[in-house]
């Protein structure tokens, strides 16, 4: 795995919320990738998880006190606050986030962000309706005005029973995704000066007014690849489906619901030097009625009509094409031998296929297993976080651009 963090300082401030057994992960996130690590726990904090576990992953100990005399004669709060090259704030709880809006320093973690002159991210976490309430609105815009930068909160399940909605602290990669957008990797840019335009997510084809067509794809891998080719130095446009993410930071994203209208968009991207198709878009889409369609009079008759491929339609532009058309094959048998078939097809330059197959937990899932069929060759890629799968073809993509 590529130290993307190597000799980078990270200091995680954890907030009191079930989301903080999150940051032990984020902890082994960031460590994987070259970071080091130092940790404080708020008070709340440590009703969740213990200063020994995270002193036990970061492998120095955890802070938790402003008035500790070890701690203020070894390091210090100024000096936490100081030897870093980011904070985040993960979870970033409701109070937190009003400590920091309104300049509060009771605490270890509150004075340190007070004294820091870094760059903070923070990943709030709270109960929908903690979140819509204007006071935490005021507060979001305050930090945000103030340059601090967010990631999240996801919708999805609250740990209270039967409660959901957007809340969810950031999953750890997504954070670990944010961090490295926010301290890249010192060198050239491979992609500096490139215009790469991406698809992600699902399309959904309306039948009637409360149903459609659609499919389980969940955008993350076309979302992580957009952050991998901004990374990289390359303006990027991402085109997204329905999808419960948060735009990536640095990305012009330009949201789409049918398929229709995702190659309306990407048609309006272009020109690009790359075009990347992740999107999972549906073949088919039927007359929506205007009405809703009721029961009672048997099962109604759906006629299909193909949608328009998008990457068929880019790939046989005569004006306008990108340098290098990549796509996607999503097939659960066989897998690499449908792929090589559509790349011809397709007239697409590469063609990534995976097994999405239930049973590989791919389709909706943080990891991909890809084979990268080119013209001349397939290459068989280890099972991997779809956030290093990205980099890899970011990589890959930036040695082909430099040949051509």
């Amino acid at each position: 795995m590529a130290a993307m963090l190597e000799n980078k300082r990270i200091l995680l401030v954890i907030g009191g919320g079930i989301a903080a057994y999150k940051a032990l992960d984020l902890i082994r996130r960031l460590k994987e990738r070259g970071a080091t690590v130092r940790c404080i726990l708020t008070k709340a904090a440590q009703e969740f998880i213990t200063p020994l576990a995270t002193g036990a992953l970061t492998g120095e100990r955890a802070f938790t006190d402003l008035f500790d005399a070890q701690g203020e004669f070894d390091v210090g709060h100024i000096r936490l606050a100081r030897e870093t090259d980011l904070i985040v704030v993960a979870p970033a709880t409701a109070d937190l986030m009003a400590k920091m809006a309104g300049g509060h320093a009771d605490d270890l973690a509150s004075t340190v962000l007070l004294a820091s002159d870094k760059q903070i991210l923070i990943a709030p976490a709270m109960n929908p309706r903690m979140w819509e309430h204007p006071a935490t609105r005021r507060n979001l815009a305050q930090l945000t005005a103030d340059g601090v930068a967010v990631i999240g909160p996801n919708e999805g399940d609250m740990a209270e029973r039967g409660e959901r909605g957007i809340g969810r602290m950031a999953e750890p990669l997504e954070i670990t995704a944010a961090v490295e957008e926010l301290l890249p990797s010192a060198g050239a840019k491979p992609l500096a000066g490139r215009r790469v335009v991406v698809t992600a997510g699902p399309t959904h084809e309306p039948i009637d007014p409360v149903r459609y067509l659609a499919n389980h794809s969940s955008g993350k891998q076309g979302h992580a690849i957009a952050r991998a080719a901004a990374a990289a130095g390359a303006e990027v446009i991402l085109v997204s489906g329905p999808v419960n993410l948060p735009d990536p930071a640095g990305v012009k994203t330009m949201k789409v619901t049918t398929a229709r209208e995702m190659l309306a968009a990407v048609e309006k991207a272009l020109p690009a030097d790359v075009a990347i198709f992740a999107a999972a878009v549906a073949d088919w889409r039927t007359e929506e009625t205007k009405q809703k369609i009721k029961k009672g009079n048997g099962s109604p008759k759906l006629s299909l009509v193909e949608n328009p491929d998008i990457l068929a339609t880019v790939a046989a532009r005569k004006s306008k094409r990108p340098k290098l058309v990549v796509g996607f094959a999503a097939e659960t048998d066989n897998v690499v031998g449908y792929a090589k078939d559509k790349r011809v097809r397709k007239n697409s330059d590469w063609i990534l296929a995976n097994d999405v197959s239930t049973q590989t937990g791919i389709m909706g899932g943080d990891h991909n297993k890809v084979h990268l069929i080119t013209a001349n060759d397939v290459e068989s890629w280890p099972d991997q976080s779809k956030d290093e799968v990205a980099r890899a073809l970011v990589a890959r993509i930036a040695a082909a651009l430099a040949k051509a």
